[in-house]
């Protein structure tokens, strides 16, 4: 079981146990009690409404977009082997994807409504965004295909990492590593990365849907395996309904198959309309919205592919950002550190040009002082100590420097003897040089 012929049925051959191959003989079907145990299997199409991107599409999916980076390949960010040598980059997505910023759609309260009325023998899910928890939807009706954010753990030792603590390192950018002071391995959530086993639970589950009386399938490309063989395993005549923007794998190929072409959101819809459950849908939908005194107003609302094309642009923006950091940011810090620590402890004397070159490479800009005149190697006396960043570093070298002391002339240190002077001029350039990389 599993595995089907993807040829369309011929329209002359009738259907077995719906009276037509329409949307009113499922209603019917589902009005007159017939289904009792529906086994749902859904896919990224339920929850680009949401503004979260699809993997797969060739313009507006995750994939597509993130090819223009410089990854190895677009799918490295969720490759266990990468992450290994590099977590950043799924981090900086991760941040973008992390659950409480996206409402659930009204799919994932069709789902809902669906389990309340006990209709619901499993969701199949293989999205990784947990909308059908925020939804409502119980864990125990859940198999996530391919895991999710709901829980988190070491990749080392396995040790469960605490949900508040990842959600403060997502959402400020940080790598979280294991709890265990033994470990101190890094640490992912329950996402299936490529070259990771699937979860165990899948396993156990996946000839389950033979078991159902009815089958919804929503929002998949139905093109990766082991996933895409579940409606396979529906026995024959049980009515199976793809709810899509085209038809997929080998559904549309069994009498009893129905095709609802479009966007999910409609079709759950129509659906619901037909068997009277609409204005319930929508009351349960509305749930979900954060501000439920009214809704949304979208008068002044994108369209989902202008939604979809900022939030894809913004998730690949940082995404990019963040390689930038971690493969130029450390290369370039530690050469402008050598120069540094080689101008202080050696000789010739770094001059203010080498200091300033050194604070843009860094920072960028080189950095100034309060009234925007002067750079940071010219405001000795506001500097901090280079003791505090650089314990390792010698006593300067005793060298003359001809650059005119900053700060006013006279006073006490025109009591002070040349010698004490020369000193003071040659600390405070040394931590001028060595507080700035």
């Amino acid at each position: 079981m599993g595995q089907e012929a993807s040829t369309p049925i011929d329209e002359a051959t009738p259907p077995q146990t719906l009276e037509k191959r329409d949307l009113a003989s499922v209603a019917h079907y589902i009005q007159t009690g017939r289904a009792k145990k529906i086994a749902v299997m859904v896919g990224a199409g339920i929850s680009t409404s949401a503004g979260i991107p699809d993997f797969r599409s060739p313009n507006t999916g995750l994939y597509a977009n993130l090819s223009r980076l410089d990854l190895p390949y677009a799918e490295a960010v969720f490759d266990i082997s990468y992450f290994r040598q590099n977590p950043r980059p799924f981090y900086t997505l991760a941040r973008e994807l992390y659950p409480g910023k996206y409402r659930p759609t009204i799919t994932h309260s069709f789902v809902r409504l669906l389990c309340d009325k006990g209709l619901l023998l499993k969701l199949f899910t293989q999205n990784i965004d947990c909308l059908e928890r925020e939804a409502g939807v119980p864990g125990n009706k859940i198999v996530e295909a391919h895991g999710s954010f709901a829980r988190h753990g070491c990749i080392e030792c396995q040790t469960s990492y605490p949900e508040d603590l990842m959600r403060d390192k997502v959402l400020n950018g940080e790598v979280p590593h294991c709890v265990s002071s033994e470990c101190d391995g890094l640490v992912k959530p329950g996402i299936v990365f490529f070259g990771e086993p699937l979860p165990e639970e899948f396993h156990q589950n996946r000839s389950l849907p033979a078991a159902a009386d009815l089958c919804i399938v929503l929002g998949t490309s139905l093109t990766v395996q082991p996933f895409a063989s579940l409606p396979g395993f529906c026995s024959e005549g049980v009515p199976r309904i793809l709810i899509n923007l085209e038809r997929v794998g080998g559904l549309g190929s069994r009498a009893d198959d129905v095709l609802i072409l479009g966007e999910c959101d409609d079709g759950v819809r129509k659906l619901a309309a037909a068997v009277g459950w609409l204005d319930e849908l929508e009351s349960l939908w509305q749930q979900t919205n954060p501000d439920q005194t009214k809704p949304p107003d979208t008068s002044l609302a994108k369209s989902k592919d202008e939604s979809l094309e900022d939030e894809i642009e913004k998730m690949t923006n940082d995404v990019d950002t963040a390689l930038r950091f971690s493969q130029d940011h450390e290369t370039r810090v530690r050469g402008q550190l050598d120069k540094a620590e080689t101008a202080v402890n050696g000789t010739p004397h770094a001059d203010k040009k080498e200091v300033d070159k050194a604070e843009t490479a860094v920072n960028g800009t080189p950095q100034v002082d309060v009234t925007g005149k002067k750079s940071i190697s010219e405001a000795v006396s506001e500097t901090p100590s280079a003791e505090s960043l650089h314990a390792e570093v010698k006593e300067p070298a005793r060298v003359q420097s001809t650059e005119p002391r900053d700060g006013p002339v006279g006073g006490e240190d025109e009591k002070k003897e040349p010698k004490e002077l020369e000193k003071e001029k040659r600390r405070d350039d040394s931590e001028t040089v060595s507080s700035h990389i």
